[in-house]
C-alpha cells in the first residue's frame, strides 16, 4: 500500500499518470526517483506474490518448460542456476526469469527496486531477496529460503505470462 499511495504521488500531474505500471517502468529512465523506486516496489511484490502460493511446486509443463530446457538445459538447471543468482545478489534486490523481445528465456538481478521492464524484458518470475523476505522464519540462511521458495511456486501462473 505505501508502494502504491507513493507512486500514485509521484505521477499525478505527470505524462505518466493514467499508464499502466508496466509503461511506467518500461520508459522509467526519465522518470523521477520516486517513480522508479515506489513504481519497482509496487510491480515487484506484485509480481512476487502473485506467482506462489498453495499447492504450487512440482515442475512446469508445456511451452514454458520446453523454454525453461532450451534455455537452461533442464528444469534442474534451472534452479541451480536461478538460486545462484538469487544467493549472490549483494545486498538487496531481486532474482527474475524473464523473456526477452524474441521469446528467449534469462536468468537476472536487479538491486534494490530495479525491474527488468526498465532493459526491455518481460518479467515471468521473480524472487524477493531483500531481508524481510526471509529474514524472520530464515535468519541469515538465504540458500534455505531459496530451495523453499521455488517449492511453492505456480508454474500455471508463470506459464499464463509468456503469452
Amino acid at each position: 500500500a505505501g508502494y502504491t499511495s507513493k507512486l500514485n504521488d509521484a505521477v499525478a500531474g505527470t505524462a505518466l499518470e493514467g499508464k499502466s505500471i508496466e509503461e511506467i517502468l518500461a520508459g522509467v529512465s526519465s522518470a523521477s526517483t520516486a517513480v522508479r523506486n515506489n513504481g519497482g516496489g509496487f510491480y515487484n511484490h506484485n509480481l512476487y506474490w502473485s506467482v506462489m502460493g498453495p499447492g504450487g511446486g512440482g515442475e512446469p509443463t508445456g511451452e514454458l518448460a520446453a523454454a525453461i530446457n532450451s534455455a537452461f538445459g533442464s528444469f534442474a538447471d534451472f534452479k541451480t542456476q536461478f538460486s545462484n543468482s538469487a544467493a549472490t545478489r549483494f545486498g538487496s534486490g531481486w532474482a527474475w526469469l524473464v523473456k526477452d523481445a524474441y521469446g528467449n528465456l534469462d536468468i537476472r538481478q536487479t538491486s534494490n527496486a530495479g525491474c527488468p521492464l526498465r532493459d526491455g524484458f518481460t518479467p515471468l518470475l521473480t524472487c524477493d531477496v531483500w531481508e524481510h523476505a526471509y529474514y524472520l522464519k530464515y535468519q541469515n540462511k538465504r540458500g534455505e529460503y531459496l530451495q523453499n521458495i521455488l517449492k511453492i511456486i505456480n508454474w500455471e501462473k508463470v506459464a499464463s505470462r509468456m503469452a
